[in-house]
Formats: structure tokens, C-alpha cells, sequence
């Protein structure tokens, strides 16, 4: 017999547990858990995936030919011109999308232009900053066979922040920022920013003062300074982010010296595709064959070993859609891509929360093609999950956050090598921040890690650094953080949390950390992705 449906308020996607509702699903690394929720627990569904594009070529073509405060590319376009594209890496979209990726698409646009107006002094750049180098078959996926043939390795390479010669300082803003960026992109007639946004926090002067830059210029936001002052990263309104004003001024720089002509495009949450479609859907939309399904895949993941659990995640693309491109000058560009990101993402919600409880997925922007270590795991709770809303953090001041995840003490040794280091010998020192930043400069300088990022696929030495503190403002304001059923309770104990071998006894300790018998109660089902708009 099918279960009855539970109570919701449709038009807000919140939905409140009472006797009728069956257990709600979290993720847990690459496998479920369902929880049975306490009577009046608030559960917040993210919206559907808006209808895509009818056309999408169409769009991307009229958007090439009617810029925003700016001239339409053909324009710009003259025979002898030096040319850059510079594109997001594979941090974006998660998990990757169905090809075409959207790059390649564009891509195939812009060059088909530049050949009909004599372009041909063309370099591909792909910004990675210190992240790690994308590999051969990874960009081959991303920009497709044709252009992957035509421009790699000579004309298609991933930027580098370490070479001696290929950085050029624009200026110091008032406030002593430094601007420092790709010197092909500097020397460039035409800068070509490529981007992709998947929440609100990419995007805008972001994507070139922080993708083409380097260390020197990177310290100027990412430290524990600024970054414990950035509750609500997904509302990039320089008045709310202090990053984004940082990055606003240094965008001004950039403005003065190169002709920047900015692309930007938003896509849809639809991020389950193939056999995993249905987990796209609250529970109170299941049928029969969805609830079915879950125990099977449950049951076939659980008999995996991790690696080939993740594998099965990696190798089903997400189906995402088109939903707005938009070209020509950063800022207003920007600005009409956050009101489509937000139609898509966010949900209004009435009141924080005593309690707030959420799985933890396989996936992070920092770990595609290989596990999820225990310090993503953390920016992953404490950076991403805390600080995805607007207004008011969805947890309370000094209220707990419950999360799932078995947190192995796992990591890829060839993207995250200084991770390790990071992970059991500075963390050892504490977890204050601004304890642990005298030891950034010895990573960000050390020759053996530097040599790796540039010649391998290792994440810069002092990437570990920004992951610590990306999750300050959640540790400031979180009370306690309380892992469900870690497979390794080390983990949790080196980041600095609470664990609990079950919810009834995770659920014990919050009361305990917010003084009350009787907290408010709410999941916040992550992914797809949703941006709470909290009203106190």
C-alpha cells in the first residue's frame, strides 16, 4: 500500500515531519542513510530544476551578438589581434555535466567567429589558480575532441601561478591589495572570461582576480582575516561580502589595463541523471519503484569497496541545463546572472534553527576524480553547507549542526599531497586559524610542492590553508558540530567535532549544546543544491 502523503507547504518547498512522514534520505560520503526525523522537524527541499533554455545555440549566439555595455564580439574581433579564453576548470559544474559540456559549446561559438574575422593568435587558458592542473582526458572531455586537437598542449594549458615569467602586477588597490595576473591574458588585445555558475558565490570580478592570479595576490582575500567575516558567501553583494569587495576593487584594477568581455552562464539543479534520476525528488514524491530502487543501490554500494563506489557516482553525468548566458562588461553581466542562479536555487524560509541536520555527498568542488578527504570533508560542513544562505545563517548562533559522513582518513596523494601534511602535522599545533596561518608561507614556498602543482596534478602547497579557513565563519558561529556513525572517529576528532554512533544519540547531544528539551529541528536536503533566504 503506498504511504500516505506527508504535510507540505508546496509553494516553499518546506515540509514538516508528523505521523504519517517515513524516514527522510541523506547522503553519506557515496552511500545513503535514512533518518527518522522527531514530529515537527522542518525539512527544506530544494526547487526543481527550471525548464532549460528552448534553445540554447540560439541563446548563446544572441548573447556573443548583444552584450551587455559592451560591443558584440564580431566587433572586437580583427585580423593580427592577440586573443585569450580564459574558462572555469572542472570545479564547476558538480558532478561534471552531459557532454557537450557548455564549454565546448561556447567555445565552438567563439571560434567559429574568430575564423570568419582572421583571428588565428588564439591561446586557451584554462583558470585554475591554485587548484590543480586538469589533466589531458579531463580537458579533452571538457572542450571537446575538435578544439582538444587543434590548440593542446601549445595553445590550450591550464594557467600557472608559479611561473617566474608569466605574471604581470597591474597595480595595489587603496587598500593594499596587489593585482597580479596571467600575462598572456595582460598582454591580450582581448580577454575572453569564460564562466560558469552554479551557485551565486562564482562569477563577476571573481573569476579573473582569482582564477589567473597567484599567491601574492590570492593572500590579499584568502586568510583567516577576511574569511571569518564572510558568513552568507552566497550573497556576493559587495555591501554583505567582504570578499566580494576585495575582489570588486581589485576588479576595477584589472578594468583599467585589459578589455575584459565576460561571459557568464547559469544551469538548472538537475543533477541526478540515468539510474540515479529519482534521488532528484523529496521522498513524498516517490512511487514504489523509487523507494525500490534506493535499497538496491544502498544495498549494491554497500557491498562495493569506496573506490569503486565513488567510481559508479563519477561515471553518471549530470544532466544539467542552460537556464541563462549572458555577455560584455563583468559587472552588469554578473548582475543578471544572480537573479537567474537565485530564481534557480534559492527557497525563502521563516526562522533559523536550533538544530540543523544534513548528509555530506561524495563530491566538492576540490575533489573531482578522487576522494573526499577529511579536510574537505570539513569545508564541506563548515564552508559550503553552513554558508549556503541569505540573510541570516540557517542555524542559530551557538546552535549544533549534525551532519553524516563515515569520514575515512583518505587522500589522493597526487591532487592533494600537502593536504596530508596539513592534516597530521599542523592541525596538531590546534584549529584557531589565525594560530595555524605562521605556517602558510612555509607550504606556499616549499620548492618540492611547488614543483608538483606546476609539473604534476598536486593542488598549490597553501591550497590546504584556504580550506581551513573557508570554514571559520561556520566555526565561530556553530556551537558544536556532531558527526553521525563516522567508520573512523579520528577524523572528526582531528577536525575538532563531536560524534554519535546514532541520530537519537547525536539528536541528545544538541539539546545538550543548545540548553533546550525541545529544539527546533530542520534538514537541509543537500544536493541538489538550494540557497536558503532565512527570515528571522
Amino acid at each position: 500500500m503506498a504511504r500516505p502523503v506527508p504535510r507540505i507547504t508546496r509553494d516553499t518547498n518546506i515540509e514538516f515531519i508528523d505521523e504519517r512522514s517515513g524516514p527522510r534520505l541523506v547522503h553519506y560520503g557515496t552511500r545513503f542513510r535514512e533518518v527518522v526525523l522527531p514530529r515537527g522537524t522542518r525539512v527544506i527541499h530544494p526547487n526543481p530544476p527550471m525548464e532549460p533554455l528552448g534553445n540554447p545555440l540560439a541563446a548563446i549566439r544572441y548573447a556573443l551578438n548583444h552584450p551587455i555595455d559592451a560591443d558584440p564580439l564580431f566587433a572586437q574581433l580583427k585580423p593580427g589581434m592577440k586573443l585569450t579564453i580564459a574558462m572555469d576548470d572542472i570545479s564547476l559544474p558538480l558532478p561534471m555535466m552531459v557532454r557537450p559540456d557548455l564549454r565546448e559549446t561556447i567555445l565552438t561559438e567563439i571560434l567559429k567567429l574568430c575564423g570568419d574575422y582572421g583571428v588565428d593568435d588564439i591561446h586557451l587558458i584554462i583558470a585554475t589558480a591554485l587548484h590543480r592542473r586538469m589533466t589531458a582526458a579531463e580537458i579533452k572531455r571538457m572542450v571537446g575532441n575538435k578544439i582538444y586537437n587543434e590548440y593542446y598542449p601549445d595553445r590550450l594549458y591550464n594557467h600557472d601561478a608559479e611561473d617566474p615569467d608569466g605574471i604581470v602586477e597591474l597595480g595595489v588597490t587603496e587598500r593594499g591589495e596587489r593585482v597580479r595576473i596571467n600575462r598572456r591574458c595582460v598582454e591580450s588585445d582581448l580577454l575572453i572570461y569564460l564562466n560558469i555558475n552554479l551557485v551565486p558565490m562564482d562569477g563577476g570580478h571573481k573569476s579573473v582576480t582569482v582564477g589567473l592570479t597567484d599567491y601574492p595576490s590570492l593572500k590579499s582575500h584568502h586568510n583567516p582575516h577576511v574569511m571569518h567575516q564572510c558568513h552568507s558567501y552566497m550573497d556576493p553583494r559587495p555591501e554583505k561580502s567582504r570578499l566580494a569587495k576585495i575582489c570588486d576593487r581589485m576588479g576595477k584594477i584589472v578594468d583599467q589595463h585589459m578589455n575584459v568581455f565576460h561571459i557568464e552562464t547559469a544551469v538548472n539543479n538537475n543533477m541526478y541523471g540515468g539510474p540515479l534520476q529519482f534521488l532528484g525528488k523529496p521522498e513524498y514524491e516517490w512511487n514504489d519503484f523509487d523507494r525500490t530502487k534506493l535499497q538496491a543501490t544502498n544495498a549494491l554500494l554497500e557491498r562495493m569497496p569506496e573506490a569503486a563506489r565513488r567510481k559508479v557516482f563519477e561515471q553518471v553525468p549530470s544532466p544539467f541545463g542552460l537556464i541563462g548566458v549572458h555577455a560584455g562588461k563583468t559587472e552588469p553581466v554578473h548582475a543578471k546572472i544572480l537573479e537567474t542562479c537565485f530564481a534557480q536555487y534559492a527557497v525563502p524560509v521563516k526562522g533559523q534553527a536550533d538544530v540543523v541536520v544534513c548528509g555530506i555527498p561524495f563530491i566538492s568542488p576540490y575533489n573531482v576524480n578522487a576522494p573526499l578527504n577529511p579536510l574537505l570533508i570539513q569545508v564541506m560542513a563548515l564552508g559550503y553547507l553552513f554558508n549556503m544562505y541569505r540573510g541570516v545563517p540557517l542555524v542559530r548562533k551557538g546552535g549544533a549542526l549534525i551532519i553524516y559522513h563515515p569520514c575515512h582518513e583518505e587522500f589522493d596523494r597526487q591532487f592533494h599531497p600537502s593536504y596530508v601534511e596539513f592534516y597530521h602535522r599542523i592541525l596538531a599545533h590546534g584549529t584557531n586559524s589565525y594560530e595555524l596561518e605562521q605556517y602558510e608561507e612555509s607550504f606556499a614556498r616549499d620548492p618540492d610542492y611547488i614543483q608538483m602543482y606546476r609539473k604534476g596534478n598536486a593542488y598549490h602547497g597553501v591550497h590546504p590553508f584556504y580550506m581551513w579557513y573557508w570554514g571559520d565563519a561556520g566555526r565561530a558561529h556553530v556551537g558544536e558540530v556532531i558527526c553521525v556513525a563516522p567508520e573512523n572517529e579520528r577524523v572528526p576528532k582531528q577536525l575538532g567535532w563531536k560524534t554519535a554512533r546514532n541520530f537519537e544519540m547525536a539528536l541528545d547531544m544538541a539539546k545538550d549544546v543548545v540548553g533546550k528539551s525541545d529544539p527546533d529541528i530542520t534538514m537541509l536536503k543537500i544536493p541538489p543544491i538550494l540557497i536558503t533566504d532565512v527570515e528571522p
